[in-house]
């Protein structure tokens, strides 16, 4: 069962139809947007140049991590085609990164990935998200009122909260991180709950976070559900999801997704391991070819579930030196400069792990000197939001040339 016929379509007809809408954006930038006519200029090239969809791929993308300072040096309206009153919302990202959002339905496009993983008219949804400021708990409820499905809004934490809202209502969805819904269900047992009886989850929408299989299948078993990814980021909204068959992640129909050579930007051949570089087809913010950092491949061969689109076959890495935890993107430099605020630090550096599948962040720091661990997690938190472990090494521990970031999760 499809949310639309665009699922279904042939090749032939679904290029033409993703030419079309990106000739319209094309056209629409080349008026409008400073920032992409700044692009065009740098590379030397012409709206007439980008004249199919082979051509436009010779279109330099835009690489995310570049948004922060785009936005900052020249405002966000250098990459928008309208007035910022004209949004709906503007939302802001860790970065900082400004988010707007269009007035079309279903703007971030999620609604297909949510049918795809079992939602209908009638679910009561717990969406766990936040709400305050940065676009996820809004990005994902207004699809699921889309569908027909009533939702909770009850954002991030709070846990006993959440149990007692499963245990009380009739609570059938969750959306939120794997990891979390985890959290939810140890402490309900807890508390001495049967999950399967005491609580109706049956069906569950995660994202923000990489999903292990061992996870998904712990998630599934404690509450005999279904467990389904969806993937995007906050600037885009869904880039793709996973169906009833979970082999691979469905490419969105609202977007063109590409797999690139990290360094030149040029395209790879089906089944090679690239960047994940996405076009979503929203007017208001034209994020033409944004290169997202993620690394991925594509998978050619028929999905059993009858959808047509080529499908991600997960993420498997970073291709710069961002890593994504807990639903936030890491940024070395803002790490920096948190370091810079203490004069003990000589050298420091960020590790990630992932021991039994739940994400874990540690900041080492080479120190010449003693120094508030509390205050340093504190500074690191308020502006990375992410709490870290801090472990103190004598100052020669850690080499001034050792890698800033590194990421020691296995999947």
């Amino acid at each position: 069962m499809k949310y639309h016929d665009l699922e279904t379509q042939s090749q032939e007809k679904r290029e033409a139809r993703q030419w079309k809408a990106i000739r319209k954006l094309l056209e629409k930038a080349a008026k409008h947007s400073e920032e992409f006519r700044a692009r065009l200029e740098r590379a030397g090239l012409s709206l007439g140049d980008l004249n199919s969809l082979s051509a436009y791929s010779s279109l330099p993308p835009l690489r995310k991590k570049e948004l922060i300072s785009l936005q900052s040096e020249h405002g966000l309206s250098w990459l928008l085609t309208c007035k910022p009153g004209e949004l709906r919302r503007i939302y802001q990202s860790p970065g900082p990164i400004f988010d707007p959002e269009g007035a079309e339905s279903d703007y971030w496009g999620w609604a297909e990935g949510f049918f795809a993983a079992g939602f209908r008219p009638g679910d009561l949804v717990q969406m766990t998200f936040s709400y305050h400021l940065t676009p996820a708990g809004l990005m994902l409820e207004e699809p699921l009122r889309e569908i027909g499905c009533a939702v909770i809004p009850a954002g991030p934490g709070n846990t006993d909260v959440q149990v007692d809202l499963m245990r009380r209502l009739p609570v059938t969805g969750f959306v939120g991180m794997a990891s979390y819904l985890k959290v939810i269900g140890e402490k309900a047992r807890g508390l001495g709950l049967d999950l399967r009886k005491d609580l109706g989850i049956r069906k569950a929408f995660v994202a923000a976070e990489r999903l292990p299989e061992s996870l998904r299948a712990e998630v599934e078993e404690m509450f005999d559900c279904t467990v389904r990814q969806g993937y995007g980021t906050a600037d885009v909204g869904c880039i793709a999801y996973e169906c009833e068959t979970p082999r691979g992640m469905h490419l969105s129909s609202r977007a063109y997704v590409e797999i690139c050579d990290p360094e030149t930007g040029l395209p790879l051949p089906v089944g090679e391991t690239g960047e994940v570089v996405v076009t979503p087809f929203t007017r208001d913010y034209p994020l033409l070819r944004l290169a997202t950092g993620d690394l991925s491949s594509l998978i050619e061969a028929p999905c059993p579930c009858g959808r047509t689109s080529l499908r991600l076959d997960g993420i498997k890495g970073r291709a710069d030196d961002t890593a994504k935890v807990k639903g936030q993107f890491i940024y070395p430099a803002q790490a920096a400069q948190v370091a810079a605020k203490f004069p003990q630090i000589a050298a420091w550096q960020i590790v990630i792990t992932n021991p039994g599948g739940m994400d874990r962040i540690a900041v080492r720091l080479a120190l010449t000197g003693e120094i508030d661990a509390g205050a340093f997690q504190t500074a690191f938190q308020a502006t990375l939001k992410l709490k870290p472990e801090v472990v103190c090494l004598g100052a020669a521990e850690i080499a001034q040339d050792a890698k800033r970031l590194v990421d020691e999760r296995t999947f």
